[in-house]
């Protein structure tokens, strides 16, 4: 009763936030992008947040529980992503689209940049979304369900639906002020509950190198980042390609672009950097070490864990009393959540702004759009619900009851479609609509292919083995080249504005003026 009161708490907390910030999503722009107004803090935690969600504290220590420190080249591959994309992206993106009609999605900036006068790029942009955000919404529903019912012992689906109703609640309230404020705070309290666990385990071992010297005994090969620590094989060279490669997929996630778009003056993205990084390195070691020390721990108690992915959930309870387990598991609640609103506001933004506008009622209205996008928070949401119930225990769901599974294949997908085509977009002028058309459209293929048919051919060093982020990056990094270069040239207004954004060393108050 102590847990679930703190929970509800909690939850009427996020609510909370949800409720408040409703009056302020009146128009589009505010419900989707916040006006612009955010400031570097609530950017940068937000936009850390939103991006690793329940993977965090499950899927990736999951990994690691099982593999030991071979599966730790993935957190030093998204370390790497996240620094190129904030120090390369982020303030060209916040300019640029500005420049190109204020658009307020990433369909929108792509249609916008290249003069898509029928919409085409939209629609392939918004369906791609709207595809590989059902993956990933349906991981942060998977994860709710393990978390309700490790905690409470209640049914899956009971816990699965739970956690439904509650992410659907403040996202269809409140829009993005909503998401990135509550994002603020369950990113705080992440990165408390992954910094004390692990502090917590060694200071019970006399310090950190006893830890490790005492989980050497146990098994020599845990943490040893070269060797898989249930096989004892040396980790091969496409497995440590294919995870360091998972730095790609930041150029292609739209609930982390957009953030970028929304932060009030672009000069601060050099201050949300350096908060961003430092979350960042610290939240990705930490829950490193839960896994790792997690795993002796639960040795020395006698443990026996059936499902690798609460590693953390039953440690936490395990190690802590009941009020502070309970504070601490709301951890979980705050990543999952976190990052599933973010994924059903940009949904619904691709469906009612790129899609719905484009081609069912093009002179619907604002309330009307924002009628459409909250309607489309609540599908998008039940269908993910229902994959998600598709992997309950017991039932023959193939990877759809492994969070790190689900968030693998999403992350890919959205990396290997939108990647290439946002960095060619912001740095190169000569890439034209018919190039970015193709190169998106091989790379969300590639993706799909090589993850549900090639993948059957791999082996331990059969380049199929492959992460599919890495052939289907780079399969439309070339496609969106060559098919642009064979092409007809952008037109000169195209040109003109890029090379504008490109001259461009003005703070938002000068961009403002300029645009008027």
């Amino acid at each position: 009763m102590t847990i679930m009161a703190i929970f509800i708490l909690y939850l009427l907390m996020m609510l909370g936030i949800g409720f408040y910030f409703s009056r302020r999503a009146n128009s589009l722009n505010s419900y989707y992008l916040g006006n612009r107004g955010m400031n570097k803090w609530v950017v940068a935690m937000s936009a850390q947040a939103s991006d690793m969600s329940g993977w965090l504290l499950m899927g990736l220590p999951g990994a690691i529980y099982l593999s030991g420190l071979s599966e730790a080249w993935i957190g030093l591959g998204l370390v790497v992503g996240t620094y190129v994309n904030w120090k390369i992206v982020g303030r060209r993106l916040r300019k640029y689209t500005y420049y190109c009609n204020d658009s307020i999605t990433l369909p929108d900036f792509f249609a916008n940049r290249f003069r898509d006068k029928r919409g085409i790029i939209r629609v392939v942009s918004a369906l791609f979304i709207l595809i590989f955000f059902l993956f990933y919404t349906t991981s942060g529903f998977v994860s709710c369900g393990k978390l309700f019912s490790t905690i409470f012992g209640w049914e899956y689906t009971t816990s699965l639906w739970v956690g439904v109703i509650v992410v659907v609640g403040y996202t269809f309230l409140g829009g993005f002020l909503a998401v990135s404020w509550t994002d603020f705070v369950q990113g705080v309290l992440m990165l408390i509950a992954l910094l004390l666990v692990p502090t917590i385990i060694c200071e019970m071992n006399d310090g950190f190198s006893p830890t490790v010297d005492a989980m050497n005994q146990v098994n020599p090969y845990l943490m040893n980042i070269f060797t898989n620590a249930s096989t004892g094989k040396a980790v091969t060279m496409i497995s440590i390609v294919s995870s360091l490669a998972w730095g790609l997929g930041y150029f292609g996630m739209p609930h982390i672009l957009v953030r970028f778009m929304s932060i009030k003056n672009p000069d601060e993205i050099t201050h949300s950097r350096r908060i961003a990084m430092t979350w960042v390195v610290l939240s990705l070691g930490a829950s490193i070490l839960i896994a790792v020390f997690g795993r002796y721990y639960l040795m020395q108690q006698g443990i026996a864990l059936d499902d690798p992915e609460r590693v953390f959930l039953v440690v936490t309870q395990n190690l802590f009393p009941t009020v502070i387990a309970a504070i601490m598991m709301s951890a979980v609640l705050a990543a999952i959540m976190s990052t599933a609103d973010s994924q059903l506001l940009v949904s619904a933004s691709a469906f009612s702004n790129d899609l719905y506008k484009r081609l069912i009622h093009k002179n619907a209205s604002n309330q009307e759009l924002m009628l459409v996008s909250r309607g489309v928070v609540v599908a998008i949401a039940l269908v993910a619900g229902y994959l998600a119930f598709q992997g309950r225990p017991g039932a023959s769901s193939g990877f759809l009851d492994v969070v790190m599974s689900l968030v693998s294949f999403a992350w890919a997908g959205f990396g290997s479609t939108f990647g290439p085509i946002v960095l060619l977009a912001l740095f190169w002028k000569r890439i034209n609509l018919s190039g970015a058309i193709s190169g998106m459209i091989v790379g969300g293929v590639v993706a799909f292919a090589w993850k549900f048919y090639f993948s059957g051919f791999s082996s331990d060093c059969s380049i199929f083995g492959l992460y599919e982020l890495v052939p289907g990056f780079v399969l439309n990094f070339v496609t969106a080249v060559v098919v642009s270069l064979c092409t007809k040239k952008p037109s000169d207004e195209i040109v003109q504005e890029f090379e504008r954004v490109d001259a461009s060393r003005l703070s938002d108050l000068d961009l403002e003026k300029e645009v008027r």
